[in-house]
């Protein structure tokens, strides 16, 4: 058998079974997620040292350091001097920036793509939302409408609105949607405030939750939908085609 070389133990690149081959980095960084999963950190949990981490994976500083970095975008650690790498869980602050730096124009398909999705949640999810909603919540739902009364901007109106709709998912008490729409606030509130002046758009919202509130208490399960349907559907025509 012939001896293995240096690099099968450096930070040189090495080939995957069946695919492309992963640079140092790469593969440090799949070594280090294994680690975490592994050994059950969580956290708070501190990682090894760097120079643990060079020792252990035969791996050159700057490796380290750029595997740390990948990391660190990726929301899983932070990396403070002289105290190291830590576990952290910021991936939806992370997914947050990203979906906002993805989205900085809207276009009708965006609107038409963003809505529709958010039809399947809001409208369609409505035998969910009235099996699990209370009055408390649709009280708070009430509180939060009458913000916009007092609103003094589209963002402000925006903002309200996508809370407004937020507390709504929240009924579903399902943490994945919950943080899934979350993600998309970015675009959510493009859409929310462009082309509205705000005194209309503050009106027209208001009066849309109303009726959307008052379907809910009700518990008539058309006249929601018909509600939430067109509310989310009424800002089209402020996209060009």
């Amino acid at each position: 058998m012939a001896p293995q070389t240096g690099a099968a133990h450096s930070g040189a690149a090495s080939p995957r079974a069946g695919g492309p081959r992963l640079s140092a980095v790469d593969e440090l960084v799949s070594k280090l997620r294994a680690l975490i999963s592994s050994e059950g950190l969580r956290v708070g949990d501190s990682l090894p040292t760097e120079r643990e981490l060079c020792d252990r994976f035969r791996a050159s500083r700057n490796t380290v350091r750029e595997a740390m970095g990948i990391l660190k975008a990726y929301g899983v650690v932070t990396v403070r001097p002289k105290v190291g790498a830590t576990i952290v869980d910021d991936r939806m602050e992370r997914a947050l920036e990203l979906f906002s730096f993805n989205t900085l124009e809207v276009s009708r398909k965006t609107f038409s793509d963003i809505q529709g999705f958010r039809g399947l949640l809001e409208v369609t999810g409505i035998d969910l939302i009235l099996a699990r909603i209370a009055r408390a919540d649709i009280a708070e739902m009430r509180e939060i409408n009458d913000g916009l009364r007092r609103a003094q901007s589209s963002d402000e109106i925006a903002e309200i609105d996508f809370g407004f709709h937020t507390r709504l998912i929240a009924v579903m008490g399902n943490k994945a949607i919950l943080d899934i729409y979350k993600i998309m606030k970015p675009v959510i509130l493009r859409i929310m405030s462009k082309g509205k002046d705000s005194p209309v758009h503050a009106t027209a919202t208001h009066a849309d939750h109303l009726g959307i509130l008052d379907a809910l208490g009700a518990r008539d399960r058309l006249a929601y939908q018909y509600r939430m349907r067109s509310h989310l559907q009424a800002g089209l025509g402020n996209f060009d085609p």
